[in-house]
């Protein structure tokens, strides 16, 4: 076929497209169809003009100014001027708006020339934050908290909302615990408080609180979420603006705000982003050469296998990622939409691990009864599909592995030896494959009962299924026997809400009041079941089941769980106004849990919170400020994180010595039944107090805005599993509130942004945040309570740290190294005076896990078409216990045949006997300032490409992440937390083959038609 009648096809249909998409999105539509040739016709007539900040007279470059109920538009130049095309109809109306000024609406009329001065608005203090089951202006609000819109969020390869405000809010601390594709993130709100609640706050999706609980595989179950559906993230810090969630809020909240439709015309917007991504810091073992030199200074034999082999270069890549959106919305005067589907895949920078994700949304809103009944309607639909390879094995056999040995044998293929295992061909002989399908979806309509109390109904459910098939795959050398271990999980989360909002304002007061109720219901299932012995075959045993050879309860017995709970809240707050400027905001939930006991099986979790707009006294007017308020909260939340059924008692039956004995003298056992648990229903909810003073400002016409606040949470009731005192216990250990234990969190969080503007358009931002804060656990019943564990060769399960008396939260509890005597062995500090040091009772308090201080910094600059942002982030005094460097770095390690690094060596006069248990020899300093993004940018006007009766708006950008970190860590990179859990105590800052973090390029387009 001829080319030019096939493009001139595709340009028929993508006319005919255009045309159906414009009548659909509520455009006036005409009464015939006009050619293709009429598209090119001009418009009727064409309005400038200026636009000027009404303070300064300056020019504002960059101002929006649309025409209303469409998504036509432009922006002006470095001379604030603009020119725009428009109906020749005389009640045609131009929006104007800039960030940080009020928006302007101007009948146009028969004018052709519009000079436009916008106000300041006084730091955003217009801007809509949501609250928790409602809204507020930023200016009324009494609570700490902070809202982010999209154009905050942090750029690059991002697969889950936390990382989206990494470095944005004060307070906020978010770590990846790996550079793993979709891996866990871990974050904490102003510091962890219980000894089992971890440190995640409760995610908020459109109204629908979600279940952290991973429904399958090792990585992040907020992976589901497509970052680019989201409009805004509003953070709830203290007590005063989380307590509406009561229970769950003891961590802080996090609501997370999707996209949604506006009346006017259609938007469709396309973007593709391609990253490229590298092992940033690979961990300096010995080169070939090296390594032979040290082999025989330490007196050892050298296998020279002739090659220069580096095994972290064979295991890792260069890995490419993809991420693919498309995104369409609109509505007329009563219905708005909006929907995307998007598809990302990213490639680990170790080889054979990636994430891929496919997402679809649709968010809807009907108007009904004379605008009196609102429905909203919220969808997404997820599947990841996540590849992780044995992680832990192949660093640690790639960090150690002799580097003399090739890796590949003369015919390509990855060589095979009897002394070890190649990492390469360890990673061919292991997959772990898991795929989660999940759909969120929530039907809210409200009614408008009178003008000021409206009824509003919640109906909300999240759904996730998982499989994961984990792979061995039989080999002849290294021998290895073939298995299949599936699992099948299933996490089913349903919600139903009730409340009424009334909303009054008479004269100088105004009241808002909230009433309602939720009942909630979390259920978890899971499956799982192997086989044994697969024959060597090209096909993978999850692909034929039936191949394997041993199906027998001792080596496969199936496994399974189901869990259910349940828990219903009543909840109320009434927010009170006096003259606009004296705020008070009350609020109060009662939570009942099927967790706990009969006794207590409700709580009750009040809040208090005020606020004074200082700026609004007429004694300040005319003053130096823009904005200055003064907040005071106090507040109770709760914690429920403990396991189901705990609170009843649980008898076993078995034939054995541990339940029963023999009664004729013989080892013949009969059948006995004994408590594996004791009732216990005088549990009770563990309760965080929380007390938050604070001060925001503006000056210079809203160009410094500002926050400071003290904050004070103390956490007691702590629930643990404790020891009985009695010895003579039918039950090992038991679950209760701890008396008198408490753990408290307390310090000072300061936020400072500053925005300029230049009368030729330049514009520059810069913002920042830094957070002091201190932890500390009083009255704990156990010299130490063990939240992280060791992991290597004669460390297993030795103590790394927990939660010691006078200590904060994973304070590294080790013996004190001090140096090597003169047999090359070890020495540590005797601290109790005993004679002997590296005892149990050597043991001190060596710092801890937890940053003390928290700072963050972002930049941008905006001239004409280019932007350039950048954000950094950054702790500092906190240690890290590098368990890689005690497993893996000592001399002894050489003699052996193993390779090392330089701080293995570090000390001459080491014995290459001389044993490394853990001890504060492997404790760093874990503090970090990173260049977290980079992100330059230029918004290519389409006309410039004679593209504008198609394209409204074309942007191309490039991103850099982890460009740069400064530290003294040496592993693979301080930002880490290697999950070493101890009975569901949460660990902190242990790093143990922690999977390499990337520094990766992404180059982005976004078309918006």
């Amino acid at each position: 076929m001829n080319p030019f009648y096939v493009s001139r096809s595709l340009r028929a249909v993508a006319c005919w497209a255009l045309l159906g998409t414009l009548a659909l999105s509520g455009l006036p539509a005409q009464s015939e169809i006009r050619p293709y040739a009429s598209l090119t016709q001009p418009t009727d007539r064409t309005v400038g003009g200026r636009v000027t900040d009404a303070t300064t007279k300056e020019a504002l470059a960059g101002c929006t100014v649309l025409l209303k109920g469409t998504s036509k538009g432009t922006t002006t130049d470095a001379n604030g001027d603009f020119r725009l095309a428009i109906p020749d109809d005389k009640s045609t109306t131009l929006v104007i708006g800039f960030i940080g000024f009020v928006s302007q609406e101007i009948v146009v009329g028969t004018q052709t020339t519009l000079n436009v001065a916008l106000t300041p608005s006084a730091a955003d203090l217009a801007q809509v934050v949501v609250i928790g089951y409602g809204t507020a202006t930023k200016k009324d609000a009494t609570g700490a908290l902070k809202s982010l819109k999209s154009t905050d969020f942090n750029r690059g390869i991002i697969n889950s909302p936390e990382q989206l405000l990494q470095g944005k809010v004060a307070g906020v601390n978010v770590t990846s615990a790996s550079g793993e594709p979709g891996g866990r993130q871990s974050i904490t709100i102003r510091g962890p408080g219980g000894v089992r609640t971890g440190s995640t706050p409760l995610f908020v999706l459109d109204g629908i609180p979600l279940d952290n609980s991973s429904t399958g595989g090792a990585t992040n179950p907020l992976n589901f979420l497509n970052p680019q559906d989201i409009e805004a993230i509003d953070v709830l810090k203290d007590a005063s603006a989380t307590a509406i969630y009561g229970a769950r809020g003891a961590n802080g909240v996090i609501l997370i705000t999707t996209k949604k439709g506006k009346a006017g015309a259609g938007n469709i917007t396309l973007s593709a982003n391609v990253g490229i991504s590298n092992v940033a810091r690979p961990i300096a073992v010995f080169s070939a050469d090296d390594y032979k030199r040290q082999v025989v200074a330490v007196g050892g034999t050298v296998d020279d296998q002739k090659a220069t082999t580096d095994w972290q270069k064979e295991i890792s890549r260069q890995a490419t990622t993809q991420d693919y959106n498309l995104s369409f919305s609109g509505g007329a005067e009563r219905l708005t939409y909006y929907g995307s589907v998007g598809v990302q895949n990213q490639e680990g920078v170790l080889k054979n691990s990636s994430l891929k994700r496919y997402t679809g949304r649709f968010n809807a809103s009907q108007r009904f009864l004379e605008d009196r009944l609102t429905l909203d309607v919220n969808l997404t639909a997820s599947q990841t599909v996540n590849e992780r390879p044995p992680i832990e094995s192949i660093l640690g056999a790639a960090l150690s592995a002799n580097p003399t040995y090739p890796a590949y044998d003369a015919t390509g293929q990855p060589a095979k030896y009897q002394a070890f295992t190649n990492p390469v061909l360890a990673l061919n002989l292991l997959k772990d494959l898991t795929t989660i399908n999940r759909v969120v979806a929530n039907v809210s309509p409200s009614f408008k009962i009178t003008p000021s109390l409206v009824y509003k109904l919640n109906l909300g459910v999240d759904y996730a299924s998982s499989t994961r098939d984990q792979q061995a795959f039989a080999s002849a050398v290294p021998q290895q026997d073939g298995r299949l271990d599936a699992a099948y999980g299933t996490n089913r989360n349903v919600l139903i809400e009730n409340y009424f909002t009334y909303t009054k304002a008479v004269g100088n007061h105004a009241l808002t009041a909230l009433l309602g109720h939720s009942y909630q219901t979390f259920s978890l299932t899971g499956r799982n079941w192997s086989i044994n012995k697969f024959p060597l075959s090209p096909i993978e045993p999850a692909n034929n089941p039936g191949l394997g050879q041993d199906l027998t309860l001792a080596n496969n017995r199936p496994g399974g769980f189901a869990t259910q709970n349940d828990l219903q809240s009543f909840f109320g707050r009434a927010n009170y106004q006096y003259k606009n400027r004296y705020l008070l905001t009350a609020t109060v939930r009662a939570d009942g849990s099927s967790k706990f006991g009969a006794n207590n099986k409700y709580g009750v979790f009040p809040s208090f919170s005020a606020g004074w707009r200082i700026h609004d006294e007429p004694f300040l007017q005319g003053g130096p400020f823009s904005d200055l308020k003064l907040r005071a909260g106090w507040g109770r939340t709760g914690n429920q994180e403990i396991p189901s059924k705990i609170t009843q008692a649980l008898f076993t039956s078995t034939v054995g010595p541990t339940t029963s004995y023999p009664l004729d003298g013989s080892t013949n056992y009969p059948a006995g039944t004994t408590y594996t648990r004791l009732a216990n229903p005088d549990i009770q909810w563990e309760v965080s107090t929380q007390t938050d003073l604070g001060l925001d400002f503006g000056l210079f016409n809203g160009a410094l805005t500002g926050t400071v606040d003290y904050f004070r949470k103390v956490s007691n009731k702590i629930l643990l599993e404790v020891i009985p005192s009695d010895p003579i216990q039918p039950a090992s250990t038991y679950w209760t509130n701890v008396p008198d234990m408490t753990i408290t969190n307390q310090g000072v969080e300061l936020d400072l942004n500053y925005r300029y503007v230049s009368q030729r358009g330049f514009r520059f931002d810069l913002g920042g945040n830094i957070t002091f804060i201190n932890n500390v656990v009083n009255n704990s019943p156990y010299s130490v309570i063990t939240s992280g564990s060791a992991t290597g060769a004669g460390l297993t399960s030795a103590t790394v740290n927990g939660y010691v008396n006078g200590q904060p939260i994973g304070t590294f509890f080790l013996r004190e190294y001090i140096g090597i005597d003169e047999k090359g062995v070890s020495k540590y500090r005797d601290v109790d005076g005993d004679g002997i040091g590296g005892s149990d009772k050597d043991r001190i308090a060596a710092g801890s896990a937890l940053p003390t201080r928290q700072f963050n910094l972002n930049a941008s600059a905006a001239y004409k078409g280019f932007d350039l942002t950048a954000n950094f982030n950054g702790v500092s005094g906190n240690k890290l216990y590098d368990n890689t460097a005690n497993a893996f770095f000592y001399k002894a390690r050489l003699v052996k045949g193993l390779n090392t690094t330089t701080e293995g060596i570090g000390e001459p006069t080491e014995s290459i006997n001389n044993a490394a248990p853990v001890s504060t020899r492997f404790l760093k300093d874990g503090s970090f300032f990173r260049l977290n993004n980079l992100t330059l940018g230029y918004n290519l006007n389409p006309r410039l490409i004679g593209m504008n009766r198609w394209i409204q708006n074309i942007r191309l950008a490039v991103t850099g992440q982890n460009l740069l970190v400064i530290t003294n860590y040496n592993g693979f990179d301080p930002e880490v937390n290697t999950d070493r859990t101890v009975n569901g105590i949460s660990s902190y800052g242990i790093d143990y083959l922690s999977y390499p973090k990337a520094r990766s390029f992404v180059f982005g387009l976004n078309l918006t038609f």
